[in-house]
């Protein structure tokens, strides 16, 4: 082998490496050790994790996962499928996806969706490529302050590297700000403006005006959303958006350092060969039964490089199927009493630590659901919470610190927080 490939000896194949980054003697490898040794020694290991209750979200939430999610995900059928481009042979994947983007359409009030992407941050960076293709001579993408700083960061970056000018919409009072976004608008360059429907201080936005300022200057409006919260506040269509993002995450799927997630997108028709991904579609077969097929398929390896709408040749299509039977079975009521339960938990947490004296308001009389933001009088919140087993108090560029309250909090750990935090 290595003189096929025309090297003398194995440790050529690393001559590219600093020598000072490779590793030189022997590698210090325990002892072998039965099955049982390992699983214990495993154990020991997980039981240095701290196990502590989560009062955070800044775009990843601890929301219920039924049961029998993670059963139906690790059936063979739907584990080892991977892209469906032969649809005699894919009908069980095709279906899901198509329900997929039949649900998120339906959560969004758009018309299309597409079969996920990798996250909500990717997501928003594909829905900017969107906005300039869409547009053509405009140049320019506005980001909202008010969206989350790591959907700002992934953003920034793809812009970097494709070209793309980003401006900013400041935040005013605690949401993205009207005033703000017509004077970017005014400078005649805006291919699309990237706002969050619930923001990074949790408050619920009002985009009144928004989509007719921004169409006015032939531009898009595109909403970064929370899919759990829109179940029960106004729907991207609803707000005559052009394009719907965010992450699937809130929809069921556990919190596991950051991932594996998916990203959502939908849009109105009129764009829809411009989004990125395949689009799964149902048709007849010649003997009249339904059957489904990719209709779209944009962004696929077999599509040249230069012609591909994006260049991610992969998507979320398990975490698609999680959320998909997680929407199934909760349906409209659930998903509703969710957010219910999520929205009493987190106001009843709010007035419960401004009691203490201990925080003072930062956007008082302001809508949110499930997450809000304090300004805290104690320094070092966030490490004595800790200590006291929460992971609660996140704190913001601003000074400020954020909680989040979803349905799995119950009212004796809500009373306990509050408790550590006058203890404090």
């Amino acid at each position: 082998m290595l003189d096929k490939i025309g090297v003398k000896k194995l440790d050529d194949l690393y001559s590219d490496v600093p020598a000072e980054f490779l590793h030189k003697g022997a590698y210090a490898l325990p002892p072998a050790m039965s099955e049982q040794e390992i699983r214990d020694y495993f154990a020991s290991l997980e039981a240095m994790n701290a196990k502590l209750k989560v009062f955070v979200g800044a775009g990843a939430y601890d929301h219920y996962t039924p049961s029998v999610i993670p059963y139906l995900c690790a059936r063979s059928e739907f584990l080892t499928a991977y892209t469906p481009y032969q649809c005699e042979i894919s009908q069980g994947t095709l279906r899901y996806i198509f329900e997929y983007q039949s649900l998120i359409c339906m959560l969004t009030g758009l018309d299309v969706s597409n079969a996920s992407l990798y996250d909500g941050p990717t997501a928003a960076a594909e829905a900017m490529k969107m906005a300039i293709a869409c547009t053509r001579k405009k140049t320019r993408v506005l980001l909202s302050k008010g969206l989350l700083p790591q959907v700002i960061e992934v953003v920034e970056t793809y812009a970097r590297f494709h070209g793309v000018e980003i401006g900013y919409v400041p935040v005013a009072d605690g949401q993205t700000s009207a005033e703000g976004l017509k004077a970017e608008l005014a400078k005649d360059d805006v291919a699309g403006v990237i706002v969050p429907s619930v923001n990074r201080y949790g408050i619920v936005e009002d985009h009144t005006g928004f989509a007719d300022a921004i169409h006015a200057e032939k531009g898009l409006l595109i909403e970064y959303c929370d899919p759990s919260a829109l179940a029960v506040v106004k729907t991207p269509g609803e707000w005559d958006a052009d394009i719907a993002i965010g992450d699937g995450q809130p929809l069921g799927l556990p919190l596991c350092y950051g991932g594996p997630y998916v990203g959502f997108m939908a849009v109105k028709k009129d764009h829809m060969r411009k989004m990125p991904g395949r689009i799964v579609g149902q048709t007849v077969d010649k003997e009249g039964r339904r059957v489904f097929v990719l209709t779209l398929q944009a962004r696929e390896q077999h599509i040249k490089r230069e012609k591909a709408t994006s260049n991610i040749c992969s998507n979320e299509s398990l975490m698609a199927l999680w959320v998909t039977i997680y929407l199934s079975l909760m349906g409209p009521e659930g998903l509703k009493e969710v957010n219910r339960l999520s929205c009493d938990g987190a106001h009843y947490l709010y007035s419960e630590l401004l009691k203490t004296g201990q925080f003072e308001e930062v956007f008082p009389g302001k809508p949110f659901l499930k997450e809000f933001v304090l300004k805290p009088k104690q320094p070092k919140l966030q490490e004595r919470l800790e200590k006291a087993g929460f992971f609660a108090a996140l704190p913001t560029e601003e000074g400020y610190v954020s909680f989040c309250v979803t349905e799995k909090r119950t009212k004796a750990e809500i009373d306990a927080l509050v408790k550590a935090v006058m203890e404090g």
